[in-house]
């Protein structure tokens, strides 16, 4: 009888970032709204704001390079750039809200 080994994509660090990058926006974003808007901060979420660019940034590309290199785990690995990616939205919703685009 021949038995099938499934492999998994265990690799948990994309969610913490994703996760941590989604709770600090919008801790900052709830922050801004009930400082009446106050400018204060925006200087604070700033340096966040770029950081979590970079961070999220440098995650896509490895993930990517794991989509290519592991194709029998394609399928785990893209779900999880899919997750990665569903934080684009909400920082672009929370963009257009406090510019009032």
């Amino acid at each position: 009888m021949k038995t099938i080994d499934k492999k998994t994509f265990d690799e948990t660090a994309f969610i913490d970032l994703t996760i941590g990058s989604f709770i600090i926006s919008t801790l900052l974003f709830v922050m801004y709204i009930l400082s009446n808007e106050n400018s204060n901060v925006l200087v604070i979420a700033s340096p966040f704001v770029f950081s979590a660019i970079v961070l999220n940034t440098i995650m896509l590309l490895h993930l990517t390079d794991l989509f290519i290199r592991m194709p029998e785990l394609r399928r785990d690995i893209g779900i999880k750039i899919l997750i990665l990616l569903s934080n684009i939205p909400i920082t672009f919703l929370y963009y257009c809200i406090v510019m009032k685009v």
